[in-house]
């Protein structure tokens, strides 16, 4: 029975129940579903080819003895066997493959396997999400057929094209634009398609990257201009009659039309990095704050926010989760070596950081997988003892900008080496300017040699460096084709200054994200302006 008939036959506190029942759930009935969900899992990978090429040794005897033998794993540990699409191999034979971006130009893309039991508890799991992004309360909810979505993911092979694939075998919905048709379509293509669909009959929901959200609503009144304001675009009188009052309102109190002028949204979900950074902004164009959501390729949907703004409850049926304290996460990045102790959901601790780590339910090809997220514990609910997680960011060895890029000291260093521009040694991090937008900022030195020669000045450093990302990294290009975003800052050290500072202070400093306190600590008493006018 679809969402649909349900609809018309159950109260609206039993179809609450059914999908969004797990709320309720207390901390033992939580681990409960996790520790069976987990136990057949355990079961099917290990004696499949995939699962018997990492786990080594006699079959486990509990999840404890699974989790004490198992290694933590990475994409590399799959890839070979994921890349030949062998569904023998694997525990369950996966309906589709989804694709996702691995580490830009050195190794383009991952592949995940979904098995039909992962793509029905992923739509469950998308309709309770849809039912707490349209509610204002418990059993409150609004979810009709032909309700329309302003639609800003990507189509499939990505993840995000899941959601108007698996929602529609629930219930007729009209996407703004429609992923399967439009899929041929560029970004800003389907996006004015959206737009005109949107002046012709309203928007109910938003769905977005937080990125691709914020876009699209800076951007709002151009989309007014070339969309909705001509070439035959049909606009109802209800948009018409907003947008005349909206232009004199805006003339009056000096200020660009927003998006809450013409459209009276019910629910608005934002997923991927930083789209906390643009939270505030949003809401206010929007007149509703968006409600974060966590998925992923490997990981599938993971988590809703809910009403209260409270932090994510993540769902049970879709991973069995374990979680790296930052303590342990920090120590392991330093130390390849070392291999860091893991909590289970019932032993996370209000306020702490944690690496999440992720088993696959119902057949899925990853077990104790560090995909590198990091969630901050919002809270643990007092009287069900069930967590609550909001995203934090990638892992600090990898720069993550607007959730289009995966840069790694291996990509900085290949792309240096491609400019030919006698940088020598250089850190980068993850910054942000003063509204809160993220950006890439390269500290870098200029050899002697390079710094004799006047050509080399910062702004060619930036121009330069900036093409050879776009160049090695497509990814990185998509924020300059797709968002209009460049995110490269660079500031120019003097010749020997991280090697002096590391002397100086008997460690090494971490290449990606170095500590933010002895960064500062090293560029106090430097004056950037005056280097950066030398080189």
């Amino acid at each position: 029975m679809t969402f649909q008939q349900k609809l018309r036959k159950f109260s609206k506190q039993q179809l609450w129940r059914e999908y969004c029942g797990y709320l309720d759930l207390n901390i033992k009935e939580y681990m409960y579903i996790q520790r069976r969900l987990m136990q057949e899992q355990i079961n099917s990978w290990c004696e499949s080819e995939l699962g018997k090429s990492i786990f080594k040794g006699p079959a486990p005897e509990s999840i404890e003895d699974f989790i004490r033998r198992m290694p933590l794993t990475g994409y590399e540990d799959y890839a070979d066997i994921l890349f030949r699409r062998d569904p023998a191999a694997l525990p369950a034979a996966p309906v589709i493959w989804i694709e996702t971006t691995w580490e830009g130009g050195l190794r383009p893309i991952k592949i995940a396997p979904y098995t039909r039991s992962m793509l029905d508890s992923y739509k469950h799991n998308i309709m309770a999400m849809a039912m707490l992004v349209s509610g204002k309360g418990k059993a409150d909810f609004n979810i009709r057929p032909g309700h329309r979505f302003l639609y800003g993911g990507a189509p499939l092979p990505y993840e995000t094209g899941l959601i108007p694939t698996l929602m529609n075998e629930e219930m007729r919905f009209e996407w703004l634009p429609d992923s399967d048709e439009y899929s041929d379509l560029s970004f800003s293509q389907r996006m004015k398609k959206g737009f005109k669909m949107a002046f012709n009959g309203g928007i109910d929901y938003f769905f977005a990257m937080g990125s691709v959200a914020n876009y699209i609503t800076e951007n709002f009144d151009k989309q007014i201009s070339t969309g909705g304001g001509g070439g035959g675009v049909q606009i109802s009188p209800v948009i018409a009659a907003r947008y005349l009052k909206a232009k004199y309102n805006c003339r009056k109190e000096h200020r660009r039309i927003k998006p809450v002028d013409l459209f009276r949204i019910t629910g608005f979900a934002c997923t991927g990095t930083d789209g906390k950074c643009y939270r505030d902004r949003l809401a206010d164009a929007w007149g509703v704050a968006p409600v974060e959501v966590a998925a992923g390729t490997e990981s599938t949907c993971v988590g809703c926010d809910t009403w209260e703004q409270r932090g994510m409850v993540l769902f049970p049926d879709s991973c069995f989760y374990e979680f790296i304290p930052e303590s342990e996460m920090l120590r392991s990045l330093d130390d390849p070596d070392y291999t860091p102790m893991t909590c289970l959901m019932d032993e996370v601790v209000t306020g702490a950081k944690y690496e999440i780590v992720i088993s696959v339910l119902h057949g899925g090809a990853f077990m104790r997988y560090r995909i590198g997220d990091v969630y901050r514990c919002t809270e643990v609910d007092k009287q069900s003892g069930v967590p609550r997680f909001t995203y934090v960011d990638r892992i600090p060895t990898v720069i993550d900008i607007a959730g289009f890029t995966r840069i790694t000291e291996k990509s900085i260093n290949e792309v240096i080496r491609l400019s030919k521009l006698g940088i020598g040694d250089w850190l980068a991090a993850k910054e942000y300017d003063g509204e809160n937008t993220p950006f890439l900022h390269i500290y870098l030195e200029v050899t002697p040699e390079a710094s004799a020669n006047d050509v080399v000045t910062k702004q060619v450093l930036t121009e330069h460096l900036s093409v050879y990302f776009r160049y090695f990294d497509s990814d990185y290009k998509d924020l300059k084709k797709l968002l209009n975003i460049e995110p490269l800052q660079i500031s120019v050290l003097p010749h020997g200054t991280i090697e002096s500072f590391e002397k100086a202070h008997g460690e090494k400093l971490r290449r990606i994200n170095p500590d933010p306190l002895r960064l500062k600590n090293m560029l106090s008493g430097i004056n950037l302006d005056e280097t950066e006018a030398r080189a």
